[in-house]
């Protein structure tokens, strides 16, 4: 099950302040390579396997994107989560996907994921200024049984409404990888 979840007005409340030894930064020059490997340190528990194919590139095109953005959380100067902003034009105006978002399975169960959504919303939320985008008019995120189990929500809590829920068949291995594996590490 898919369910689309928007927001058409940015969050009322600031984000609430990150704790000590903990911080957000931008990746100023994303290179696939921290791309694929963020992709799998967070996905590789949750069933992501859509991407771990992609040709390199495949990823440069992806990011390639106008005003595409990559926030990464860190915890002790490791990567512990990380929010990816995908702007599109429409007709209707600038719509922020949030393509990708969640935490490394180590940083799970610390109340880091209600924080980084709230900071990743208002990065979505003012991505014009950053680049040479008009302001955005919506943004919004897919998520699905393939994520983790506090992903929707989450989501809601933040302010985000559900827009569609559509049935449809998640293909994905039986049992997920791990990020190990997810992050190209061997099988074994």
């Amino acid at each position: 099950m898919t369910t689309t979840l928007e927001m058409r007005e940015p969050p009322e409340r600031a984000a609430r302040p990150l704790p000590d030894g903990v911080r957000l930064e931008r990746v100023l020059q994303i290179s696939p390579e921290y791309a694929r490997f963020l992709y799998g340190l967070v996905g590789g528990p949750w069933h992501w396997t859509e991407r771990l194919g992609w040709s390199r590139q495949q990823w440069l095109d992806e990011l390639a994107n106008e005003g595409e953005e990559l926030w990464v959380l860190y915890r002790g100067g490791a990567p512990a989560g990380y929010v990816q902003l995908h702007p599109t034009r429409r007709e209707s105006g600038l719509e922020v996907e949030i393509r990708y978002f969640g935490l490394a399975e180590d940083a799970i169960g610390h109340g880091y994921g209600g924080l980084l959504l709230e900071h990743g919303l208002r990065h979505a939320w003012t991505v014009h200024e950053r680049s040479d985008l008009p302001r955005p008019t919506r943004v919004w995120v897919h998520t699905c049984t393939l994520d983790g189990p506090a992903a929707l929500a989450n989501y809601q809590a933040r302010g985000m409404v559900v827009t569609t829920v559509e049935e449809d068949e998640q293909d994905g291995p039986d049992q997920p990888l791990g990020s190990w594996v997810s992050s190209g590490g061997p099988r074994s």
